[in-house]
């Protein structure tokens, strides 16, 4: 069970990046026509972008951080039990 749900995730990540992929030529076009304006839509598309990069990996940073301050409380009172 525990081989099948990576599969079952990369499946449906695979499935709907198709249409994530649509996007980009729109961005694109948005960015071109912003930077004939001489506007900051570029600097502040930037920004957003490694906003949203940055939030998922904190939160897996926090997980990952409280995961493995259990398992090392876990493995010290394991020892203090044997």
């Amino acid at each position: 069970m525990k081989k099948v749900i990576p599969i079952v995730l990369f499946v449906i990540l695979f499935t709907f990046s198709h249409d994530l992929l649509a996007q980009c030529p729109m961005c694109k076009t948005s960015l071109e026509e912003a930077r004939k304006g001489g506007s900051q839509v570029g600097n502040t598309l930037n920004n957003g972008i490694l906003y949203l990069l940055a939030l998922p990996y904190s939160i897996a940073i926090v997980f990952g951080l409280i995961w493995w301050r259990k398992s090392k409380l876990k493995k010290q009172q394991a020892n203090l039990n044997a």
